[in-house]
């Protein structure tokens, strides 16, 4: 029977968006049929209670690795060469190509006839770096495809590989739930209890990094104030960049009109989504290209909210939107063009509603994850 052997960092309860992108395919996957070796969250009796209970809920083989990092050691090897051959398993994902994907000659070896590694925002970083390069060209030698979210990862990585291993490169982006992100997941409440019910929302939920762009929408609050004056920016999440964004908007003259929400359980991220009138995260690159979005699946989710979005232009950002159509891509800091393109849409429901409603549309034509699961079987 063919079975799949998954070999990945990034799997739950540790948090973030390649965790749920793994954890929703494996959920898609023939549960007797998968095995997931996977690193260790955190240490601490606490997090390994929560860890053994999280695996143990799943309807798949969960073997983790005592490390809170797995790489390609002799030792992480062997262990998933010897799960390989223990439970007869023909085909492996590595969740992150990069470094993962350098087991696969001894995975080959060991009886694997498929081997799949998905590439996500940091691999096109790599690309860039001279030695970084050459472990991708080795993951590329050493595979049979390499995945890519969207055409701005796939140009940066196909670059750093031979051209037989460029042209075995097959898209492979996350998906969104649909039936858990939709116009009704609860954003009234969420506004209720926040007080805003009767003001209009400007939503962005991510991560608090200098990447996402928070700082932009900051900065534009005054222009946005200006042309919507009862308008409030909701920041959901946490993260290193909360106490300067937080300074940011007392120094901007517009903490008033600033909620943090700080982290929020997965549960509740559908109906903080739901609270927003437009969903705006005008990422940009940083550090010279290092440091870029790969694609952005919040975009995906606001916009099966029925959102329109506003997003920024790194990486592959401008992939998640149908610019005109579902909302619009802005220059990465420019706080012009966020004011701009906010103010607009707050003061417009019409747009609005079509915007946001072309995305749902969308998101049911090609963002499903049942859709992307199945291109995943073919794969392996």
């Amino acid at each position: 029977m063919h079975k799949t052997l998954i070999v990945t960092n990034d799997f739950p309860p540790r948090p973030g968006g390649i965790q749920a992108f793994l954890h929703n395919m494996a959920l898609r996957l023939d549960p007797e049929r998968l095995v997931v070796y996977a690193s260790t969250w955190k240490r601490g009796r606490e997090s390994a209670e929560a860890t053994a209970a999280f695996d143990a809920e799943q309807p798949f083989t969960v073997v983790r690795d005592r490390t809170t990092m797995l790489l390609p050691t002799p030792a992480a090897t062997r262990t998933a060469v010897g799960l390989l051959r223990e439970h007869g398993c023909t085909s492996v994902w590595f969740g992150a190509a990069a470094p993962l994907g350098l087991m696969a000659p001894a995975l080959r070896r060991a009886g694997a006839e498929r081997l799949v590694a998905t590439t996500h925002g940091h691999e096109a970083g790599w690309a860039q770096l001279p030695a970084a390069r050459q472990l991708l060209r080795r993951i590329g030698e050493g595979t049979d495809t390499i995945t890519y979210l969207g055409e701005y990862t796939r140009s940066r990585i196909a670059g750093a590989l031979t051209p037989a291993a460029a042209s075995r490169m097959v898209q492979l982006p996350p998906g969104v739930d649909e039936k858990t992100f939709h116009p009704g997941s609860g954003g009234d409440a969420v506004r209720a209890r926040l007080g805003l019910t009767d003001r209009p929302v400007v939503v962005c939920v991510s991560r608090l990094v200098p990447r996402k762009g928070q700082d932009t929408l900051i900065l534009a609050m005054p222009r946005i104030l200006a042309a919507e004056p009862d308008a409030v920016l909701l920041i959901v999440g946490g993260g290193p960049y909360e106490k300067e964004l937080r300074r940011l908007a007392v120094e901007t003259r517009v903490a008033d009109s600033v909620r943090f929400t700080g982290a929020v359980p997965w549960s509740e991220l559908p109906a903080h989504f739901g609270a927003g009138d437009v969903f705006a995260m005008p990422c940009r690159t940083r550090r010279g290209g290092l440091d870029v979005e790969g694609l952005g699946i919040v975009y995906l989710e606001a916009s099966a909210t029925g959102l329109p979005v506003v997003a920024g232009d790194s990486g592959g950002a401008p992939d998640a939107v149908l610019d005109g159509e579902t909302g619009w891509v802005v220059r990465g800091g420019s706080v012009e063009e966020a004011a701009e393109r906010i103010a607009v849409l707050l003061g417009d429901a019409e747009l609005r509603s079509r915007m946001g409603a072309r995305g749902r549309e969308w998101v049911e034509e090609k963002w499903r994850w049942d859709l992307l699961a199945e291109k995943l079987k073919a794969l392996l």
